[in-house]
């Protein structure tokens, strides 16, 4: 797993929503990416992470879009491109944030979509940067997910920051 540097100058980005309506401190974020087809910002705002104790944060879809800085522990989720070519799997804008040692060094997991229909390359994005970044594939789910998707990525990423806060 990263370690956590001790100091970073990048000034952090504003989630897009904050836990407990920024009542209470955060148990850890969420950053995710959508792309233009919106089913992983439809399946984020289900979840009501904030209401968990979650900020959540948006990669913008725009690749020559200013990247967001996050300094707190999070789960990355995206989606899974290439159409099944796994070498292609990971969104560039993906790619381009997790290219910045400061948002690197505070992933704690990953989630992906993907399309069984990849075979081999179903959730393919999430294989790379657990491999890359070195941190666990929490879960993966087909396309938009279903209701019982949203029950268990919930529930997992609040047991998870839950238990990550207990090791400290």
């Amino acid at each position: 797993m990263s370690e956590t540097p001790d100091h970073d100058d990048a000034t952090p980005s504003t989630p897009e929503s904050t836990a407990n309506r920024g009542r209470a401190k955060a148990i850890g974020a969420l950053v995710y990416f959508s792309s233009a087809s919106e089913n992983t910002a439809r399946f984020v705002a289900g979840l009501k992470l904030g209401e968990a104790g979650i900020n959540v944060y948006r990669i913008p879809l725009k690749p020559n879009a200013p990247t967001i800085n996050v300094r707190e522990p999070y789960v990355i989720m995206v989606p899974t491109y290439g159409g099944g070519d796994a070498r292609k799997a990971v969104p560039p804008q993906v790619k381009r944030f997790l290219n910045h040692a400061g948002n690197r060094a505070w992933i704690r997991g990953v989630i992906a979509s993907g399309n069984t229909n990849f075979g081999t390359a179903y959730g393919a994005a999430g294989d790379v940067i657990a491999a890359k970044c070195r941190v666990p594939y929490l879960y993966r789910f087909e396309l938009m997910g279903t209701r019982e998707d949203s029950r268990k990525v919930r529930d997992g990423l609040v047991a998870f920051f839950t238990r990550q806060h207990d090791d400290r």
